[in-house]
């Protein structure tokens, strides 16, 4: 053997210890923690928050590998379309507060020409099950500004260096490849990251199915323009896929729900005739494998119980703005109104802030901020949900007993529709979709970190999964990460 192949397997050799050594001692840390906490916010590519991070492949990263945005055609935008105007009836009418003729490019929001700060919401952009993988473009991510409602917006990005959040994230893990569980929007993305699962609507009527073309994309409709640059697509979309998934916003059947009780019926239930009411589903959840194993836990959900007493908090895009779609145990039989484990295990947002201040959470919580706090564009701005995140994260802190065993998950649950460059990797028939900030705070965390590991909402199962020996979940994806690459 020559000598420089005999240093390369020493090489290699040293290598695989020190690989073994990392993993077993990231494997203690985890082994220690008691309490994982889930906070589980809304709609913000990575690239729109943390596309200028030190340390990740952001803007910078985009930027060297420049793919413009192309139109409906498939020819190059000379320049990105206007952001349109999201008021009823306004059609292909450009919003008079952003600038028209913005190069096509990544701009800043916060920065001229539009100069809108993180405390400031932006109008909302479509992101949905469809027009997602249609914006992805089998991983060019080409096609935001095209297939958008608010046409140009979709590229905008902030100095999130000014967050809150951002702090945290230095002084702890970042992670900069985590893509969202499923394409599309809020509902499907909830139900990713509790079961792993797309849920079953096989009676939906016709009214609500999405009507393909050819190639598996959303119908044009007569009127739709044919150019980005003339107007946002007409769409032949819908809430279920032709062959009966729930993909799109549908609502619980049990309340809170965005459906009133039926007139002379149950006001615990849904109208059980409302076309856009989800069956009761019966797919097994991290919360069924988490109680096979005797392993407590909890959904805590901002403004809950005050939803429950007063309808007109639900969707009023005011004060609380309670999401009932946002609540993905509540689509569930096992979780209905009257059982055992809704009493147990769905509670309140005000629980959530006590058991922490006792010391008294479960093994494993997730919380989900109120509508106002959760920074989901059009009826939300970042900084304010931001700082509602830290207040959380140093309540935990405060309580030494509980800091000093405890792993926080900070998630967004899918992208809300912003562009980010870097492309997904293979999945399945649902996803993963772009990717997402994923921020992991605990005293067993690698610190100051950017961990470049392949995450999907599917790897928060799986890490639970692993920390507590739980029954694995079908459809948790084998080529995503289970954080443990984030832990010292």
């Amino acid at each position: 053997m020559g000598v420089g192949r005999l240093i390369g397997c020493v090489v290699s050799v040293l290598a695989a210890a020190s690989a073994a050594c990392a993993s077993a001692a990231s494997a203690a840390s985890i082994d220690r923690i008691e309490h994982i906490i889930v906070i589980y916010a809304e709609n913000r590519s990575f690239d729109n928050l943390y596309g200028l991070y030190p340390g990740a492949r952001g803007i910078k990263d985009a930027l060297a590998h420049d793919v413009p945005q192309v139109d409906r055609n498939g020819a190059v935008l000379s320049a990105l379309p206007p952001v349109w105007s999201d008021k009823k009836d306004a059609g292909g009418t450009a919003d008079p507060s952003y600038p028209t003729g913005l190069p096509n490019r990544p701009f800043r929001i916060d920065r001229k020409p539009v100069a809108k700060p993180l405390s400031v919401p932006t109008r909302d952009l479509v992101h949905r099950f469809y027009q997602n993988q249609e914006q992805i473009d089998g991983g060019r991510n080409d096609r935001f500004a095209a297939v958008s409602d608010a046409g140009g917006l979709v590229m905008g990005y902030y100095d999130g260096s000014k967050l809150p959040m951002w702090s945290i994230a230095r002084r702890y893990t970042l992670a900069d490849h985590a893509f969202m569980g499923a394409f599309g929007g809020s509902m499907l993305n909830h139900f990713w990251l509790v079961c792993a699962c797309t849920p079953e609507f096989k009676d939906a009527d016709a009214s609500i199915r999405a009507t393909l073309d050819g190639e598996g994309r959303l119908a044009r409709k007569a009127d739709s323009p044919a150019s980005a640059m003339d107007g946002p697509p007409a769409l032949a979309d819908g809430a279920v896929t032709p062959d009966g998934y729930g993909v799109n916003t549908l609502q619980p059947p049990y309340q809170p729900s965005g459906i009133k009780p039926a007139a002379d019926g149950d006001p615990l239930l849904a109208d059980p005739a409302a076309k856009m009411r989800m069956p009761p589903q019966t797919a097994r959840t991290i919360g069924d494998a988490l109680s096979e194993k005797g392993v407590s836990w909890a959904w805590y959900a901002g403004a809950w119980n005050q939803a429950l007493a007063d309808r007109a908090i639900i969707y009023d895009n005011g004060k609380v703005n309670f999401q009932p779609h946002h609540q993905p145990f509540n689509y569930f039989l096992r979780f209905a109104p009257g059982t055992a484990d809704r009493a147990e295990h769905l509670k309140d947002g005000g629980e959530f802030l006590r058991d922490i201040d006792a010391g008294t959470l479960p093994q494993v919580a997730f919380y989900k901020p109120q509508g106002n706090l959760n920074e989901h564009p059009g009826y939300a701005e970042v900084l304010s949900g931001d700082r509602h995140i830290v207040s959380l994260i140093q309540r935990i802190q405060a309580n030494t007993a509980l800091w000093r065993k405890t792993a926080i998950i900070v998630a967004y649950d899918e992208n809300g529709g912003f562009w980010d460059h870097v492309p997904p990797p293979a999945g399945d028939r649902w996803g993963p979709g772009n990717r997402v900030p994923l921020i992991i705070v605990s005293p067993f965390a690698k610190k100051r970190h950017v961990d470049h590991t392949q995450y999907d909402t599917t790897s928060i199962i799986k890490f639970i999964t692993r920390r507590f020996a739980l029954e694995p979940l079908a459809g948790v994806r084998a080529n995503a990460g289970d954080l443990t690459a984030a832990f010292e």
